[in-house]
């Protein structure tokens, strides 16, 4: 038996299209030519032109002309583009999670969650694109909500702390999967990590900031902190920010762990 036979069909068809597709509750296509197209086809072109040309370049019609049809022939499968844009969105979410334990340490689980996070929106970068809606619904989405929750399964702390955390890890992966995907695509259009990273500028920015002007700035910048013209001593910035945050979560977990006075 389907995990959905015998629900109540008020309560899901109160699901926003989207969503309901994203769970595989499908009604059938309006009237037209039977086998033509499938949801799942016309996401994955969608994903295909995003991919290749931004999320400005989707479009109901532009995806019905990759497949020669006309623009209402989606229609019937997909009421609305901000439907496929969700669907789109779970797609691109479709990411296998590791086996419990398979990383080692809970912090070791939480840092293979952040760089599993970025590396998705270096792979779609329009992903960060795609204004949030709201709570997260779908089944995939859902999935990488649940894998931190795991990691802090035996953590002494509530659900709501567990959430918090779960949303300050995916935040800051969100963060970090967007500066990483800008350098991805400067690079790509052809411009240098040097100038990038404000390397070429640094004479310039030494000649500009003034001391007076930008007290405390100043000195980073005379030091080469700033612009990255010198060697740093506590490497990717990015990771050193996740440390940060493990650290602090530790840190939390033992004072939650330790016996009240």
């Amino acid at each position: 038996m389907s995990d959905r036979e015998g629900m109540d069909e008020d309560v899901l068809k109160n699901l926003p299209g989207g969503v309901a597709l994203s769970w595989g509750i499908v009604k059938k296509p309006r009237r037209g030519p039977k086998g033509e197209l499938s949801i799942s086809q016309i996401v994955q072109a969608a994903v295909a032109i995003a991919d290749k040309e931004g999320l400005a370049a989707v479009s109901m019609s532009r995806v019905a002309q990759s497949f020669g049809f006309t623009t209402m022939s989606l229609y019937r499968y997909v009421n609305s583009k901000n439907d496929l844009l969700l669907l789109m969105q779970e797609a691109a979410s479709d990411i296998a999670v590791p086996a419990e334990g398979e990383a080692g340490s809970w912090r070791e689980e939480m840092r293979a969650y952040v760089k599993a996070s970025v590396r998705m929106f270096r792979e779609h970068p329009w992903y960060a694109d795609i204004p949030i809606s709201g709570l997260p619904l779908t089944p995939n989405i859902l999935r990488w909500i649940d894998w931190p929750l795991r990691i802090m399964r035996e953590f002494p702390i509530n659900d709501f702390e567990k959430m918090a955390f779960t949303l300050l890890l995916s935040s800051y992966a969100k963060a970090c999967g967007i500066i990483e995907r800008d350098v991805d695509l400067a690079i790509k259009s052809g411009e240098s990590m040097e100038a990038f990273s404000g390397l070429h500028y640094t004479a310039a920015l030494k000649a500009l900031v003034e001391p007076e002007k930008y007290p405390h700035l100043y000195p980073v910048l005379m030091s080469g902190a700033y612009t990255g013209e010198a060697e740093s001593p506590i490497g990717d910035d990015l990771d050193f920010g996740l440390e940060r945050i493990l650290d602090g979560m530790e840190q939390y977990i033992r004072t939650k762990s330790s016996p009240e006075k």
